[in-house]
């Protein structure tokens, strides 16, 4: 893949200058990329740098960011990766290098909407923040020195006449510290986050700030950068959408999952039709007990309830036989009669199945796919209750479900700051009483593997012994009555062939 060639950067890489080409483990992504790479390499480094972000998302939540955990977790997983994680003087000059790449990359991918970029720009800055602080105080100096931010140093004798002002005016700071402390002068509009929370002394339109909240500055600076760089680069998309090669990778990469397909299922046909009902209180994401508990009330659902429910059945283990019969007596117990059935919704389970059309093995859909695609209108069932739900009737639903006050509002907080995945992962531990569930979720057949291994002691879900073929769902309002109480290749191919499949699943 070619970004562009600029002969002197090229020279520098062939003679081995490659200090040059990156002087700091740190940088501010300024300049694009500006050599060539394979498409493989692309996609590696775009994955890798999203499976960072996702963790950086999960810990910020899950953990306080200064704390060793914190530190501990994400410097493990930028090791892991090979992205630079410290301030290292020699050898990481391919972590350098995939770091600036890989970060230009994601940066197409995610000026896509205001809500991709949201995200992007919350996980960069996060980031950014850990990387810097990490920085000695003489790497921190040299990093303003190289992205020219020179902010006049506070004379000792300044300070020294200053030193009462300063100790009152700077929390955690004592007379003493003031006089270790280096004190920058910096104008007021680059130092408003520090002046709003009262952490500065303020002087003739000056703040003046210690070294150590100098972080907040750089920050600052960085996001303004950042955020104005995303908004053009969103401006350049047309010229971007007309390359075949990219544009379908950039699409992938802002809808990505990176973790199983589940394709192929270990269960198949270890999951009886009997089992249905209960599972899905005990082990189905809220995504789909909310979707099983609109078909057994209302015997039908639309298009994008039963491409949703319809895959993951067929994820968490059950045959194309059991698929037809589960569908067939639902439907049937409302307005659709057997042979309409036969006609119209059959054939479309078959080729949900591979067995029509194309023949084609469709996957389950990802948190990903579910949350950034096909909105759900009204009469809809579909899509995920933590992004698309009033937040009022999501905590309805959740009290329904004998969901703790304490742990409702954790639920709805991360829902307020659009962390959905996460919601669910709380809404994971809380229905299975554990307190951290030791992995990021992002799928909702991830979801009932991981709960039905929990379950069981760390077994796979064994078969009961029941006659599927003759099995009565006989518990169909089971679920009424208790309702009162950062991806692979082939993803990106079966989201494009899945379009296909929707043409099958329009009648309603």
């Amino acid at each position: 893949m070619e970004f562009s060639s600029r002969a002197r950067l090229k020279h520098l890489r062939l003679a081995g200058d490659r200090r040059e080409l990156y002087p700091h483990s740190l940088q501010f992504y300024l300049e694009p990329p500006t050599e060539s790479i394979s498409l493989v390499e692309f996609e590696s480094f775009a994955i890798d740098r999203l499976k960072l972000l996702k963790v950086v998302e999960n810990l910020g939540v899950s953990y306080v960011r200064s704390t060793d955990t914190y530190k501990a977790k994400l410097e493990n997983e930028l090791r892991k990766l090979k992205f630079p994680y410290r301030a290292l003087a020699e050898d990481d000059y391919e972590a350098r290098r995939k770091d600036h790449i890989s970060h230009f990359i994601l940066r197409l991918a995610y000026c896509q909407s205001e809500d991709l970029r949201r995200w992007f720009l919350q996980q960069e800055m996060d980031l950014f923040r850990y990387r810097f602080n990490e920085l000695t105080e003489g790497l921190m100096q040299k990093f303003l020195e190289h992205v020219n931010l020179s902010f006049e140093v506070v004379s000792e004798d300044v300070k020294t006449e200053l030193a009462n002002e300063l100790w009152t005016s700077t929390p955690g700071l004592n007379l003493a510290k003031v006089k270790e402390q280096m004190f920058f002068k910096i104008g007021l509009a680059d130092a408003v986050d520090l002046f709003r929370t009262r952490r500065v002394f303020i002087k003739d339109g000056f703040a003046y700030v210690p070294f150590k909240e100098i972080d907040t500055i750089v920050l600052n600076t960085y996001r303004i950068k950042l955020s104005k760089a995303l908004a053009l680069t969103a401006r350049s998309l047309p010229s971007i959408q007309s390359d075949e090669r990219l544009q379908p990778l950039l699409n992938h990469l802002s809808h990505s999952y990176i973790g199983p397909d589940y394709s192929v299922q270990k269960n198949t046909g270890k999951i009886s039709l009997e089992q249905i009902d209960a599972l899905s209180m005990k082990s189905f994401p809220l995504c789909m007990r909310q979707l099983h508990k609109a078909l057994r009330d209302s015997h039908h659902l639309r298009h994008g309830g039963r491409m949703q429910y319809g895959l993951f059945l067929k994820g968490i283990g059950l045959t194309l036989e059991q698929a037809l019969e589960f569908w067939k007596k639902e439907f049937i117990r409302g307005k659709v009669d057997a042979d309409k059935f036969d006609k119209g919704y059959a054939y479309s389970i078959r080729h949900n199945y591979g067995k029509e059309g194309k023949r084609t093995d469709y996957t389950p859909y990802s948190c990903m796919k579910i949350i950034m695609s096909n909105p759900p209108s009204q009469g809809d069932y579909h899509g995920c209750p933590f992004r698309h739900s009033d937040p009022e009737l999501l905590k309805q639903k959740l009290q329904s479900y004998k969901i703790p006050p304490s742990g409702i509002t954790q639920i709805l907080e991360l829902v307020k700051g659009m962390h959905y995945q996460l919601a669910c992962q709380k809404y994971f531990e809380l229905t299975h009483d554990v307190d951290d569930i030791g992995f990021s979720l992002n799928h909702p057949n991830q979801y009932f593997t991981e709960s039905q291994r929990l379950l069981s002691g760390g077994r796979e879900p064994k078969k009961e012994l029941s006659n599927s073929g003759n099995s009565q769902q006989k518990n169909n309002s089971q679920e009424s009555m208790n309702s009162n109480s950062t991806p692979t290749s082939s993803n990106t191919t079966a989201d494009t062939e899945l379009e296909g499949l929707e043409a099958y699943f329009t009648e309603d």
